[in-house]
């Protein structure tokens, strides 16, 4: 069997130690603040989810984006002219054009290195469901299981991943063209706090509305007891927006109330958070659907 490796990209939000521990690769994207351009890598090297977070609050331009196919194809080229095979899980397509560069570049590859097998997979996640469903796929390769059983795991598994989350400020949703201007002004006013999650298709869609912070995060709380299957079984992974109190609030919650024993915090990387905004609390785990 020949030896393979796991690629992701850097919305997957990932500690930079869960990454190493894996030998999970993460092809970074960027951001650019004031058109200042950063690479987004998962150890923060170039500017950390905090700095981050604190420029978005000063009311610093922010923009993102993808990763550029050359990025792909010379992390792609140094494992596969190791003699490696290559499982690629991109951020959702239909939130980002990543990854369609990365299937491109695997598609030229594949003639350069006709005996080497690469696959790619849309997970349709993002930020730490995205982060999860590569930690699971990890699971898998470590337990001794091929590539195409990896493969097989993770389409079977990608549209079981919850991913349910709020935000404190409609602001950064409404500049990302997810609401209106109006909804955003109005929701200000009446301290609306929106519940959403990632449908089937990839896509962020809104479901509910809640007055206040500690009700929307208690109905965060709500649907992983609703929806989670054997929860206390599970890895739940939950990501925020430099917001860690809120973070550990759910997730001693989890604890105490549904007994998970296993959980992940980690920051929203900026190139989730230029679009969600400081504030933003997220959760992710396994569901009979999404």
């Amino acid at each position: 069997m020949n030896e393979y490796v796991i690629i992701t990209d850097s919305s997957c939000d990932l500690p930079e130690t869960t990454a190493k521990k894996f030998e999970i690769s993460a092809v970074p994207l960027s951001v650019f603040v004031d058109e200042k351009k950063y690479t987004n890598y998962l150890d923060g090297r170039e500017i950390s989810s905090t700095k981050f977070f604190e420029l978005l609050r000063q009311g610093k331009k922010v923009t993102t984006c993808a990763a550029n196919i050359i990025d792909f194809e010379n992390t792609m080229k140094h494992f596969l002219s190791l003699g490696k095979d290559i499982l690629y899980l991109g951020f959702s397509s239909a939130l980002s054009c990543t990854y369609s560069t990365g299937f491109t570049a695997a598609d030229k590859l594949k003639e350069e290195y006709p005996n080497r097998k690469i696959y790619t997979i849309d997970t349709l996640c993002a930020s730490l469901g995205q982060g999860l469903l590569v930690y699971l796929a990890s699971l898998e390769k470590q337990s001794g299981k091929t590539i195409e059983e990896v493969r097989d795991f993770v389409e079977n598994l990608k549209l079981k991943i919850c991913h349910w989350f709020t935000v404190d400020s409609l602001q950064h949703l409404k500049n990302g063209g997810r609401i209106s201007a109006a909804t955003a002004i109005i929701g200000g006013l009446l301290n609306i706090k929106p519940i959403m999650h990632m449908d089937n298709n990839g896509k962020l869609v809104a479901t509910g509305k809640i007055r206040g912070r500690k009700a929307s995060i208690d109905e965060l709380f709500n649907k992983v007891k609703s929806k989670g299957t054997n929860i206390s079984e599970q890895s739940v992974f939950i990501s925020h927006g430099d917001c860690e109190k809120d973070a550990k609030y759910l997730a001693d919650n989890l604890k105490d109330q549904l007994k998970v024993k296993n959980i992940l915090i980690n920051n929203v990387g900026p190139v989730i958070g230029s679009h969600s905004g400081p504030g933003t609390l997220a959760v992710f785990f396994i569901g009979d659907s999404r």
